[in-house]
């Protein structure tokens, strides 16, 4: 299988329908394919050839889309960077993966000097913006302008597509290596479960660094819809390009939505052509989902789970049942159930399946499982070992399949003997009034271990105190998962480029000279 077969199929079957959309600029499917094929054809003539690596620093743009299709046919392995890390870790990424060229766009270009002194492979930079191109880049309009369109040099299969680097939320970054077969799986998968079709439209509101993003990409195009972009979320211009351009579908994370939902002009714009709305990455506070089942009534809600190492969705949890009310209001916090063509377990640390109900570690195998960590074999054979992929997800699933995430394993809080599992607490915090974002960690404790340790941002127009907070969760949670301590923060949470929470840098001022990060 190659993912390019999905961009054939998109011309056969809607070669002039609009493929890309981005400002004033749009594109056919016809059009789009040739364009893919002429970068492929530039690549070549630059000496860029099949299974060397090219990086991606750019936001979200219909230019980034013809890059992963025009490196995939050109052999060429992409390699997208995570947007919002600091410069020495893009060029770790960059030199730890081997780019031997780089696409970047307007936004990223003055970084440049910052990042491509460490990176002696680096041999091509190719702006993709639209601002005058910087010194010491090619002009990406320009180099497809003089190439001849290349054929598909053929690479598919278990060959690799794309390396994604893990966000930082548990360590070091790692490069996650996917194959054209676990792209196409994944995309197939979906497929069984969200209709899309060549009137779909679906806009890149998430990064599309991300492999979350990918989900959608990809079934998009194998069924010839069309794409949208939003350069990087923001609630308004989200609202605003939904309500003018119809668009159908849309994939972002629980952060996101609870902008969205709560934005005070949402009611100012027709949203009424959303169809469907993914969401995944991390938990969803069932507040913030009540609040969009009350704003975005036409809107089918689905939670996608998963990882950039399964390509990345294990579970969806249908619309029916992400239900307030009736037979499947239990299944609310659930996940979903396994996608078709994979399996699915739970399992203890010696790899053997736990009774329904139990909590353990979310396994998974199949052809969407990864191929390994980029140059990391004692990693890749840990997180593979015995034909499984192992998540470091903590979870449990019940008699009808359906999965519940209860934390990252190594995000389990230990106090007392007790297993706390931070997502429960703050489940309790999120349904609190005044509560706009919060974080649960565990912190050094001289009588019990481990203490539950609360972050917590309140609403501009809200005010909680640690007292009230804890009286809160009381009613809710067990005695022994109430947060013993809360620390209160003006500020928005620090965010990984998937939108995810990084508890990571919230413990290092609690952990800082200990030798070990728990207790």
């Amino acid at each position: 299988m190659q993912i390019t077969q999905f961009m054939r199929r998109a011309v056969q079957t809607n070669g002039n329908g609009i493929a890309t959309r981005m400002g004033a600029r749009t594109h056919t499917w016809h059009q789009f394919a040739e364009r893919c094929a002429r970068l492929a054809g530039a690549l070549a003539a630059l000496g860029l050839a099949k299974g060397d690596r090219v990086g991606i620093l750019a936001l979200n743009s219909d230019r980034y889309l013809e890059a992963f299709f025009g490196l995939a046919g050109a052999g060429i392995i992409f390699v997208p960077i995570n947007t919002r890390l600091a410069p020495p870790e893009m060029e770790f990424w960059l030199a730890d993966s081997g780019c031997a060229g780089l696409l970047v766009d307007d936004a990223f270009a003055a970084v440049l000097p910052t990042i491509t002194g460490g990176t002696p492979a680096l041999r091509h930079i190719i702006h993709i913006g639209d601002a005058p191109t910087p010194a010491g880049t090619l002009a990406y309009e320009t180099l497809l302008a003089a190439a001849s369109p290349a054929t598909d040099a053929g690479a598919g299969g278990t060959d690799l597509v794309g390396i994604f680097y893990t966000g930082g939320t548990t360590g070091r970054s790692k490069g996650v290596m996917l194959s054209h077969d676990n792209i196409v799986g994944n995309a197939l998968n979906m497929l069984a479960e969200l209709p899309a079709g060549p009137g779909s439209c679906f806009i890149h509101a998430a990064p599309m660094f991300h492999i979350a993003d990918g989900a959608m990409t990809f079934l998009i195009t194998a069924r010839g819809g069309t794409h949208r972009f939003l350069p990087r979320f923001e609630p308004i211009a989200f609202m605003h390009i939904v309500a003018t351009e119809g668009v159908t579908h849309s994939l972002i994370v629980p952060t996101m939505i609870n902008m969205l939902v709560h934005h005070p002009d949402l009611a100012a714009y027709d949203m009424s052509s959303l169809e469907w709305l993914l969401f995944g990455a991390s938990p969803m506070p069932e507040a913030v989902l009540r609040r969009a089942f009350a704003v975005l009534p036409h809107a089918k809600l689905m939670q996608a789970y998963g990882q950039s190492e399964s390509s990345p969705c294990l579970t969806l949890m249908p619309p029916h049942c992400l239900a307030l009310e009736g037979p499947n209001a239990a299944r609310l916090k659930s996940a979903g159930r396994g996608l078709a063509g994979l399996d699915i377990a739970i399992l203890d640390e010696n790899d053997h399946e736990v009774p329904r109900g139990t909590v353990g570690e979310v396994c998974a195998r199949g052809n969407i499982v990864m191929q390994g960590y980029w140059k990391q074999p004692e990693l890749t054979a840990r997180a593979l070992r015995n034909g499984w992929l192992h998540t470091g997800d903590g979870g449990y699933m019940d008699d009808d399949g359906f999965i519940y995430i209860v934390d990252r394993v190594k995000d389990m809080i230990i106090t007392g003997g007790e297993n706390v599992y931070s997502a429960e607490v703050e489940e309790a915090l999120y349904s609190h009034p005044a509560v706009a974002e919060c974080a649960v960690i565990g912190i050094p404790d001289a009588q019990w271990g481990e203490r539950v340790h609360a972050v917590v941002r309140c609403k501009p127009d809200q005010e909680a105190d640690e007292a009230s907070l804890i009286a809160h969760c009381r009613a809710r949670i067990a005695g022994f998962k109430l947060p013993r301590s809360i620390s209160f923060t003006p500020d928005s949470l620090p965010l990984s480029g998937a939108g995810k929470i990084l508890k990571t840098e919230l413990r290092k001022p609690f952990w800082a000279g200990q030798s070990k990060a728990v207790n």
